[in-house]
């Protein structure tokens, strides 16, 4: 594949600073709602499912998922509701009560900072934050095109005791702020008993397999063919997919099909990944720490990212990433699609791996390099 060069501008498009983050607190019909009403809505890379037309996007290009972020205060509640896609809570700050169910009484589990939860489609969900403080949860949407949510019966019932109503293309309509409901408009209506009978259950022992605790998180210390190499070292936990894992012992927490991968990268100050590069879009978000990101094999640009700082890199473009803080670092990775990430790596990496005896097999795993098909031994 030709190298695709990142320019100077494009990774400042591509770069979205905790500082460029602009909150939305309209984006939903239960934004009147007490106990709702404080709630900020943040969308990053897609618009997400926001129903607000001035919701703030800050990067509009196809992914193949959205990414976005939900801030509330202590006691705060997002309602019930449900995703026709994957919906993934980041929890970075904060603690969080999840409940699900039509009436919400179906399960809960508690999320805190560093828990990964993957919700399924087709069941309503909400949370509160149960914290002392506010809380940050960034979330991974699937797909480019999530066709919005069905929110609780009951949700919708007391927005339009405030005034607000929710047009049948997902459009909020305010009465109170002067909109008026088009003549022979079609309003969305509450769930009929029916199709709330039909939707899936899950118990709180089945959701739980689906959260990926910080505190019981596995990691691979040697996940990359440059996990032994200078310029390497990075551990990783695959919590969704198999991603671009190369240890052919790690499997990930969460198995079904989201439409996307997610992992946490770690590594101490000087470590990270070496030049490589993949067919997939990506995503990186700094829980903590500082990491330098370079792009391109000549002509190379780089920035340094922050906690909450988002950086979103093209398919087939050469990047490095390393920790440049003083302290251990987590940083998350999402990439597009549902299968395994094929990592491409640049030409000093394979011959150093090879000089230390490995190199990668024809199933895209580390192997010895002694042990593999002299058609496949470079040097």
């Amino acid at each position: 594949m030709p190298d695709v060069v990142v320019s100077a501008a494009e990774l400042g498009r591509r770069t979205v600073r905790r500082s460029d983050f602009v909150s939305c607190n309209q984006a939903f019909i239960d934004c009147r709602t007490p106990g709702s009403d404080r709630k900020e809505n943040y969308a990053m890379i897609g618009p997400g499912v926001s129903q607000a037309a001035g919701q703030h996007v800050n990067l509009r290009l196809p992914h193949g998922f959205n990414i976005g972020a939900a801030a509330m205060p202590h006691g705060i509640t997002n309602n019930l509701h449900l995703h026709y896609t994957a919906e993934v809570f980041v929890c970075t700050e904060g603690e969080y009560l999840l409940r699900w169910g039509a009436d919400g009484t179906e399960g809960e589990l508690p999320l805190k900072a560093g828990d990964i939860a993957s919700i399924p489609t087709w069941i309503f969900r909400g949370f509160t934050n149960t914290g002392p403080d506010n809380g940050w949860m960034f979330t991974v949407l699937g797909m480019d095109h999530t066709g919005g949510i069905i929110w609780g019966p009951s949700v919708l019932r007391e927005a339009e005791g405030h005034g607000l109503y929710l047009s049948a293309d997902n459009e909020l309509i305010d009465t109170v702020a002067g909109d008026e409901i088009p003549a022979g408009a079609e309003l969305t209506k509450p769930m009929e008993q029916e199709y709330i009978d039909r939707l899936r259950h899950y118990s709180p022992e089945q959701m739980k397999r689906r959260v990926a605790a910080t505190d019981e998180l596995i990691w691979s210390e040697r996940p990359f063919i440059d996990s032994t190499l200078p310029g390497g070292g990075a551990r990783l936990s695959c919590v969704i997919g198999y991603g671009m894992t190369e240890d052919p012992h790690q499997e990930p927490r969460i198995f079904n099909p989201h439409g996307h991968n997610v992992a946490w990268l770690r590594a101490d100050p000087g470590q990270g990944v070496s030049l490589h590069r993949q067919g997939e879009t990506q995503t990186l978000i700094v829980k903590d720490g500082r990491w330098e990101v370079t792009l391109n094999r000549t002509d190379a640009v780089s920035v340094t990212l922050g906690p909450r700082d988002i950086l979103s890199v093209p398919p087939e473009a050469w990047r490095s990433v390393r920790n440049v803080g003083d302290s251990e670092g987590d940083l998350l990775v999402v990439n597009s699609g549902d299968g395994r990430v094929r990592l491409e790596w640049d030409d000093e990496v394979l011959k150093s791996a090879a000089d230390a005896g490995l190199g990668i097999d024809h199933n895209g795993y580390i192997a010895p390099y002694a042990l593999l098909p002299r058609s496949a031994r470079r040097w």
